[in-house]
């Protein structure tokens, strides 16, 4: 066995006993794509030792972020006790995924992940992720406004109405649970937002932003209004051309609790778990607590933010 397959094996034990606690008498399906296939092997394999039901699914690629996966592999994420899901585009915001969980499945996707997040974001302390987000709910949850500025012009409110705010701490041991993985964060998808957020961290399709590169966006009751930069523009308006206004829809508040993730790295699903990071999203927000069906979920990394529930700054976990 090579350095680096024995790495890929060490994060899929992770993934897979720890996070996920599989047990002998459960059923496992691994969906993956062409892209993605090592790592969906390397999983397979470690699953296949702990369960005879285990499964693995490849289908090509799915053009954009919160694209659903063909009804074949929802169906058989839904049929299964638990998923694993590391894929080129994203399946964390798909009806497919929300229906496995509402079933009784639970599981994790790994969305963008390449061999190198997996091997750095499963080599984590998950007991230290978990206390920094349950720290973090206890900082913000019951907080009916939460405000978000920087240096870099960034100052937007987000209202949390009757939404709830959630964990994503990689624990996915009971039925229905959900978590992305690499974890470490907690979210709410806001029952509005008005103000400016400038990205200058990571956000696709530019991955990890140059020194002084900012994107700049407003957003007004909720919706994005202006975005400065071209290529998010135009994933936006292609969305918009299906679903209206929803492309628009502010999806998410996210606020970083992995003290392992030191420097960002390009990936999204690594950097928006920094620690001591914001990120916002435009798009879809029904697997999130949301209400807005779109076929798109662009996340946004901010550095050094300064937040403040009620009015109260709030101490950030740092990495």
């Amino acid at each position: 066995m090579t350095e680096a397959d024995a790495d890929l094996r060490a994060a899929s034990e992770t993934a897979v006993r720890q996070c996920l606690d599989l047990q002998p008498d459960e059923s496992l399906v691994v969906v993956t794509d062409d892209k993605r296939e090592r790592i969906g092997e390397a999983l397979y394999e470690v699953a296949s030792e702990v369960t005879d039901d285990a499964t693995i699914v490849r289908y090509p690629p799915g053009n954009q972020h919160g694209e659903e996966p063909p009804a074949p592999v929802a169906a058989a994420m839904q049929a299964c006790d638990a998923f694993l899901a590391p894929t080129t585009k994203s399946l964390s915001h798909t009806r497919a995924r929300g229906d496995a969980c509402d079933a009784g499945a639970r599981g994790a996707t790994l969305p963008g992940i390449t061999e190198e997040v997996f091997v750095t974001g499963l080599d984590a302390d998950y007991d230290a992720i978990y206390d920094h987000s349950a720290a973090m709910l206890d900082a913000v949850g019951d907080a009916d406004e939460l405000r978000v500025t920087t240096e870099k012009g960034t100052d937007i409110t987000f209202v949390r109405g009757d939404r709830e705010w959630l964990a994503d701490t990689g624990a996915i041991a009971e039925a229905g649970s959900f978590s992305n993985l690499p974890a470490g964060e907690i979210f709410l998808s806001p029952a509005s937002a008005t103000g400016t957020y400038v990205v200058d961290g990571t956000m696709m399709p530019h991955g990890l932003l140059d020194e002084g590169q900012e994107l700049r966006f407003e957003v007004e009751d909720g919706y994005v209004t202006e975005i400065s930069d071209d290529d998010i523009r135009e994933q936006v308006e292609a969305a918009a051309e299906e679903v209206g206004r929803d492309a628009y829809n502010l999806a998410e508040i996210g606020i970083g609790t992995n003290v392992g993730v030191t420097d960002l790295v390009g990936s999204v699903l690594l950097d928006e778990k920094a620690a001591g990071t914001v990120h916002i999203a435009i798009g879809d927000d029904a697997g999130i607590g949301g209400d807005t069906d779109a076929p798109l979920h662009l996340d946004g990394i901010i550095r050094e933010p300064t937040v403040y529930a009620d009015g109260e700054e709030v101490d950030l976990p740092q990495p």
